[in-house]
């Protein structure tokens, strides 16, 4: 199912599934038919920019005059009559632009759009209009009465599945439920694109809520979509913000607002994009972005950024204004403006995100079951007798591959950009997709990809990717690699471990680590869920020890390797003697290191599958990487 939300121009392509529209536009923008043989029938907006610009062109001459202070100025000017001097060539440029736009074929409205490209036996219309123009059987246009009983029966058709995309208005979306309901027989997953849903933030939740309902078979996925034309991001990253604040402001989550609907990248009113202005205003300064020039940019935009002693101005733009005055730039101009500033907001979005402090809100985790493991009493609460606890779970998600035909929709498997990828390491299978670079304070512009894997996908740098194993493969293999990853991933679950703090935490915020703020709530399909802070394997001997507790936690060979590796952090184990396993830099890789040996055992460990390597005097021990599970295993004495 797919449903596009607020539409009003759309261009639709051929999709599977069902289709709901939601507009609080789209009722008014066509105008009725008249009673008469003929439907040929103008409906556009062409009357409104014809008359605008027929009242407000400036045709008018000007009279330059110098006042008092000696500053140049100008004014309307005005025969001896009194009546207006106009200018002859700025009204045959008039005159031309609405002879050229009078000219233009009529665009058809979203609306219109679909039910014209699917037909009424496909498209089921819940809006407030009493009558609308149609192609009949005989590919003519008819002109079809809608009684206010039709919405009752377009609804119904839709729920019951005998059609497959539905249309609903503001009007048309009051006191009903278009969700996935198990009580209903179109149990259809719903993909929700949102298309212009307007400035307001709760009317936006209403329509969002249309399709995401308690007792439904699946929870729809909310797509917003834009064209090609950056500035537009300026209203998508208003509604993100609103939606984030009303949902800090209703139910104390973020995420509630916003439905997990946008990327932190999306609100352009952000920390993060208020801090990559400031750094964009520095570059422009200094001369070192490519798609505009001080000068330029100053004239264009009205803006001042250098003043009158040569230096960059204090007060500079505020974020809202600067993507304002962008909205009125040539569409290549604000593209690569918004190029250039995005890959500043995105690259410190990656660096918080890499460090564990993007701060995203409640994040649901879907999973198919879990387990609690252990179960340590980190505080009891002396007035309350509430708890705090440190839940170690085992999650089981079910994984849901890409399969080979949607990858080759979204992204192609044969175009010229695209690189078919296979790890000669793991084997592993990847297709390599260009992406936006992003861009360092000092100027200088970091080549990024898009690495899109059958169950997940990622973003990899050009340095990152010349010092990996990833290398090219023809397409024929890498379909059959692809495909037997799928298959493989189709019929397992995926397991991890995690630590939770849940139950009162407020007392022990500050003991948990700084550096990782996530709050998570594990959601199982048997309806079980669990609310808490995710402590990373590395910080719970940290936290078991602040909080004076010894700790009980027997991490296994396997996790202590995956954590080293995943995080970098140096971890603890538990052996005769203190050991530390840390990662290390060594000619260029990556290498596990043993810390805290005696040099009286050090044959005993070489014994166990460890070795030795003497770097500037001083002999190092380390764990081999192919096999560090259980050389670790054995030094602990687990085997």
């Amino acid at each position: 199912m797919m449903i596009l939300f607020a539409c009003w121009f759309l261009r639709l392509v051929e999709v599977e599934g069902t289709v709901i529209i939601w507009s609080e536009i789209m009722e008014n923008r066509r105008k009725p038919a008249p009673p008469a043989a003929t439907l040929d029938i103008n409906c556009d907006c062409k009357e409104y920019v014809v008359d605008y610009l027929t009242k407000s062109f400036p045709v008018r001459l000007m009279a330059v005059f110098t006042d008092e202070n000696g500053n140049a100025r100008s004014e309307p000017m005005s025969d001896e009559n009194g009546a207006p001097v106009l200018c002859r060539s700025a009204l045959a440029a008039r005159d031309r632009m609405i002879e050229q736009l009078c000219a233009l074929p009529p665009i058809a409205t979203a609306l219109d759009a679909i039910i014209e490209r699917f037909g009424v036996d496909q498209v089921a219309e819940v809006t407030g209009r009493t009558r609308r123009l149609i192609v009949g059987r005989d590919g003519r246009q008819v002109l079809q009465s809608r009684s206010p009983r039709a919405n009752v029966a377009e609804t119904r058709d839709f729920m019951d599945g005998t059609k497959r995309i539905l249309v609903f208005s503001d009007a048309g979306g009051t006191g009903r439920s278009y969700h996935a309901d198990l009580a209903a027989k179109n149990q259809m997953r719903r993909v929700h694109f949102l298309l212009e849903p307007g400035w307001r933030a709760d009317a936006a939740i209403q329509g969002l809520g249309r399709t995401n309902r308690t007792n439904q078979a699946s929870a729809p996925l909310f797509r917003p979509v834009t064209t090609d034309v950056r500035g537009e991001r300026r209203f998508i990253s208003t509604i993100a913000r609103r939606l984030d604040s009303l949902g800090a402001l209703t139910r104390g989550q973020r995420q509630t607002g916003g439905q997990n609907l946008f990327d932190p990248a999306d609100n352009l009113e952000s920390t993060y994009a208020k801090e990559a202005l400031h750094r964009w205003f520095g570059l422009l300064f200094a001369g070192k972005l490519e798609a505009v020039t001080l000068s330029r940019f100053e004239e264009l935009s009205g803006l001042r950024v250098e003043g009158p002693d040569g230096g960059m101005v204090d007060d500079l733009p505020t974020i809202q204004r600067w993507l304002n005055r962008i909205l009125a730039l040539p569409i290549a101009l604000q593209n690569g403006i918004f190029d250039e500033f995005l890959g500043l907001v995105e690259a410190r979005i990656d660096a918080a995100r890499q460090a564990g402090t993007l701060d995203i809100g409640v994040e649901t985790i879907a999973v198919e079951h879990y387990e609690v493991l252990t179960d340590t009493l980190l505080r009891t609460d002396a007035l309350s007798g509430a708890t705090t606890h440190l839940l170690e779970l085992e999650i089981a998600r079910a994984l849901k591959p890409l399969r080979l035909e949607r990858l080759d929709e979204l992204y192609g498997l044969s175009g010229a950009r695209q690189q078919l990828l296979r790890n000669a390491r793991s084997g592993r299978i990847g297709l390599l997709v260009p992406a936006r670079s992003l861009l360092t304070d000092e100027g200088m512009r970091v080549a990024r990809f898009e690495l899109v894997r059958p169950v997940k996908h990622g973003h990899i740098t050009a340095d990152q990717l010349e010092e990996s194993n990833w290398e090219t493969v023809d397409p024929t293999e890498f379909q059959r690699l692809w495909q037997a990853e799928v298959d493989d991933a189709a019929s397992n679950h995926k397991r991890e471990r995690l630590h939770l703090a849940t139950g009162l935490l407020l007392p022990v915020w500050d003991k948990l680590p700084s550096d990782y703020v996530r709050v998570s709530r594990i959601s199982a399909r048997d309806g079980r869920s669990l609310l808490g802070r995710e402590v990373p394997l590395h910080c719970v001997p940290e936290l078991c020890q602040a909080l004076g507790l010894e700790d009980e936690h027997a991490f296994s060979a396997e996790q202590i390797v995956d954590a080293v590796n995943g995080t970098g952090r140096p971890m603890q184990i538990k052996s005769r003697e203190a050991l530390t396993l840390k990662r290390s830099l060594v000619n260029g890789a990556q290498r596990l290191e043993l810390t805290g040996w005696s040099a009286s055992r050090l044959d005993w460990y070489k014994a166990h599958g460890c070795f030795t390597e003497i770097i500037r005097y001083q002999t190092r021990l380390f764990v081999p990487t192919m096999n560090a599970v259980a050389v670790l295993a054995r030094l602990a004495g687990q085997i």
